[in-house]
């Protein structure tokens, strides 16, 4: 990394996932700032992904594009053995991408529900993202 290349700050690269996770079609996309509530990363973006396949590709898109436009490699990479979930540990931020079915049986973002959450319209351009009803009640009670 040259000296031009210095990483991001924690919610640039956590808007930078949440961006990539919508260039490769993620729904449920959410970005909520957890540094005041767990102390041990700033943020957490949590999308969903409809299959094994959508899940592999989303975690690349976001490696790639975190790697180019963040100028930061993960920490850590793990996940499921039959796909339904992957984490990125990015140490500042941490990057979850689930199926549905396992999204809804961690229910992740409502065990942080005093965490706020980015708005990612106005913060990283996103309009047209696709909500499952219950994630839209949640971010409408924000």
């Amino acid at each position: 990394m040259t000296q031009d290349q210095q990483p991001l700050d924690s919610k640039s690269c956590a808007l930078i996932a949440a961006r990539a996770a919508d260039e490769k079609k993620a729904t449920d996309i959410m970005v909520q700032e957890v540094r005041d509530l767990i102390g041990v990363t700033d943020y957490f973006v949590i999308v969903t992904a409809a299959n094994n396949r959508q899940v592999e590709s989303i975690v690349d898109e976001i490696e790639e594009q975190e790697r180019v436009l963040g100028h930061i490699k993960p920490l850590h990479r793990e996940g499921t053995q039959d796909g339904t979930w992957s984490l990125l540990d990015y140490g500042s931020f941490i990057v979850h991408v689930f199926q549905p079915e396992t999204r809804e049986f961690y229910r992740l973002e409502a065990l942080w529900n005093d965490a706020p959450i980015i708005d990612l319209a106005a913060e990283a351009g996103l309009t047209n993202i696709e909500y499952s009803e219950r994630i839209a009640k949640l971010l409408e009670r924000k």
